[in-house]
Order: C-alpha cells, then sequence, then structure tokens
C-alpha cells in the first residue's frame, strides 16, 4: 500500500509540478533573487514554474511568457567569463530531459544556444525510473568570448521534459553583455518542441535519446547581433523543417533550429565561423552542481557554446538514429521501468480501456483510478489507493482526496 501511496504523489507531480529559473531573475517571476523593479503596468507571476507550451493540454503562452523586459538589467555578464544559473528548489523535474541556454539581441525573436544539458536535465544521470527529485539545480558555464556587448540581451532557458504531459518550458532573463569586440554570434538556433508550429516530443519511456536529433544532426546554426538582425540556415548539420518564432509567440516559416555535433572533446573551430566546445562527463570535467550545494562545478570547456552530456554507458546507437521513430512509433526500447507498474503501483480491474489508442504522455481518470497513455496505448487502471480518487480533466490528473 506504501507503494501506491508513493507512486500516487509521484503522479500528482507529473501533471502539475514543474521548475523555473531563479538567477538571473526572469522575467517578472515571485521567486527570483536580485530581481529589478517590475516595469509599470506589470504583475507579479506566482505561476513561473509552469510551461508555455502544452501539447497535452492544448495551450500556449508567448515565448518568454512575458514580452516586456525588466527596466534594468538583473545581471551584467562579461563575455568569457564563467557564469552560475540557479533553479527553483520548489520543483518536479519530470525525470529529466533536454534543455539549452540561450541568448537573443533581438528582443527574444531569436535565439542561438550558449550551453547544452541533453537527456538528464537536473539529474546526474539516467534515473532508474520516473522521478520528480532534482539532483542538481545549479549549472555552471563558461559564457563563448564572442557574445557581443549589449546591455538588453536576453538570456533564455528552455525545457522538453522526459515524462509526464508534453510541454515545453521557457523562461527569459533580461541581461547585459560586456567585456567583448565581437559584433556577431553565431552557434546553435534554441530548439523549440512541444509547442505551436514546432514538432512534438513524446515521452522518453525510458529511451533517453528520444527526440535527441532536434537537439543534434537535426539542427542548424544562427547567427545573432546587436543590430536586431539574425541569419539562419548556414551550418545545416541535418534536414527537417522548422519555424522561428517571434517574442509574441507567433510564427514565420523558417528553417531547423540547429545544432553542432556532439563530440567527448572541445572542437576549436566549428562549421560556418562558428567556434564550438563541447563537454562530456565522461570525457571532460562535470558543470554540475548537486542540489544544495553551495558552488557548482567547475565552468565547462571554452567555446561558442557547451554541451553537458552525462554518460551512463547505455547509449545506443540504432536508438539514436531512430529514437521512436521520429516520436509516434515506438522502436521497442522503451523501459519498463519508466511505467507504473514496474514502480510497484497495483493495476486494478477497472473499466478504463487498457490497449486502447491514445497520445502518449496523455493521462485520464477511469472509475476512482487513473490511466497513462505509454508508447500510444492507455495503460491498465491504476488504483489512487483507500480513500483516494482521481480528479481533474483529461490530460491534467490527479488522485486527491475528498
Amino acid at each position: 500500500m506504501k507503494t501506491i501511496f508513493a507512486y500516487t504523489a509521484l503522479l500528482a507531480g507529473l501533471a502539475a509540478g514543474h521548475i523555473s529559473l531563479i538567477s538571473p531573475c526572469p522575467r517578472y517571476s515571485s521567486v527570483g533573487t536580485d530581481c529589478p523593479s517590475l516595469p509599470s503596468g506589470q504583475s507579479i507571476d506566482s505561476q513561473m514554474n509552469a510551461p508555455i507550451g502544452s501539447v497535452t493540454l492544448g495551450t500556449s503562452e508567448p515565448l518568454c511568457k512575458h514580452t516586456v523586459p525588466w527596466p534594468t538589467p538583473a545581471a551584467t555578464w562579461k563575455a568569457g567569463e564563467t557564469v552560475t544559473v540557479k533553479f527553483n528548489p520548489n520543483a518536479a523535474i519530470h525525470s529529466g530531459g533536454n534543455m539549452e541556454f540561450s541568448i537573443s539581441y533581438d528582443g527574444g525573436k531569436t535565439f542561438a544556444v550558449i550551453y547544452q544539458v541533453l537527456r538528464y536535465a537536473f539529474l546526474n544521470s539516467k534515473p532508474a525510473g520516473l522521478t520528480n527529485t532534482a539532483e542538481v539545480l545549479e549549472y555552471s558555464f563558461k559564457l563563448p568570448e564572442d557574445l557581443p556587448n549589449s546591455d538588453s540581451a536576453v538570456f533564455a532557458w528552455t525545457w522538453v521534459n522526459a515524462s509526464g504531459n508534453r510541454e515545453f518550458y521557457m523562461n527569459c532573463a533580461d541581461v547585459a553583455i560586456t567585456g567583448s569586440s565581437s559584433s556577431s554570434y553565431t552557434a546553435k538556433e534554441v530548439t523549440i518542441a512541444n509547442y505551436p508550429g514546432y514538432p512534438t516530443i513524446p515521452e522518453f519511456n525510458g529511451n533517453y535519446d528520444t527526440g535527441i536529433n532536434y537537439y543534434t544532426t537535426d539542427a542548424k546554426n544562427i547567427t545573432v547581433s546587436p543590430s536586431g538582425s539574425s541569419s539562419s540556415g548556414s551550418g545545416s548539420t541535418g534536414g527537417g523543417s522548422s519555424s522561428s518564432a517571434d517574442a509574441t509567440g507567433s510564427e514565420e516559416s523558417g528553417s531547423a533550429s540547429s545544432a553542432a555535433p556532439v563530440s567527448s572533446a572541445p572542437a576549436s573551430n566549428g562549421s560556418e565561423g562558428g567556434s564550438y566546445a563541447t563537454s562530456d562527463a565522461a570525457a571532460a570535467e562535470s558543470t554540475a552542481a548537486p542540489a544544495g550545494s553551495d558552488a557548482a562545478g567547475a565552468g565547462a570547456a571554452g567555446g561558442a557554446y557547451s554541451t553537458a552530456e552525462p554518460d551512463d554507458g547505455s547509449a545506443n546507437s540504432s536508438d539514436a538514429e531512430n529514437p521512436r521513430n521520429a516520436y509516434g512509433a515506438d522502436n521497442g526500447s522503451s523501459s519498463s521501468a519508466e511505467s507504473p507498474a514496474a514502480s510497484g503501483a497495483d493495476a486494478s480491474s477497472g473499466s478504463g480501456d487498457a490497449g486502447g489508442e491514445c497520445t502518449s504522455g496523455l493521462m485520464r481518470c477511469s472509475g476512482a483510478g487513473y490511466q497513462i497513455c505509454n508508447s500510444g496505448k492507455w495503460s491498465p487502471v491504476y488504483d489512487c489507493g483507500v480513500g483516494a480518487s482521481c480528479k481533474g480533466d483529461e490530460g491534467h490528473i490527479y488522485c486527491g482526496w475528498p
């Protein structure tokens, strides 16, 4: 019975709990540190942990969520220095996923990546199953030396979660960049997914190569500059279609989001003028600080942008080439550790249509219990436990008590 209640608590977190940036302070945050004064006519946001896009729920907000900048920068950074970003400890991390940190010079219309954390965001390694507990809440990395100076740059954190509703998270902080002689910056274009006009990445279900191509092989570079101009298309590492979204959330037809290839050693000169450095935790120093630690790890290898890619020894080349057949058809590599049954929850014999077709990541109530759609099929009905019942709307449900 303890297992049932433990999984019930986890399910509630997967349905409703999230995470947000706290430093540098994102726009209008109620929990950020060292935040500037609120812009005139704006209000503090007490829902900073929420996603800006959800395929499961059919909702979306503008990129950055808030489009009016802070009146003064939330932080001043020097190009080439090591910075630390911090996250809200009141969090549910949806079993990890892929996240990026990026920079914009045109008010948040286009973003070039500074640093990536692939597969295991907020974790030190691949989890044994579903988890909402963060192991890492701080990341330190070296800023590219060729970031142009600006007193109105926009720093963004974006994240696609590994489990739960199919969501896209984005917080933006206004920052000043100093100490550079560069007039432009070329790097990977930020990856956007689970957001209107962009690809949908389904639940990982234990396969942490799911959707990784959108961050690597199907991506391309973009050049951004303080003049407000940007160009994309050079340095493409793969095919595919994409859009470029402006700060109001509308989309323009464009080219795929970009990425330089990931390697285990720094590369001094990337394609088409980019200078890319990648960091693999198996071959280089770690840049992630454990949750609750006083200091983050050492900075990543220098370069235009860096990638932290924990190596748990489970990478599979066939999975990487075909991560669940580009979002829908399971390639057979899903892990049972991602299923509630594997967590020890007792399946009931409720009336839900186990095995019926559905959209991966969706959840629904069935009698007093609930079902989760894994790999396009409804799970058996899982009991909420003695005295508890399933509540909420399809796609955003939880177990609660009267």
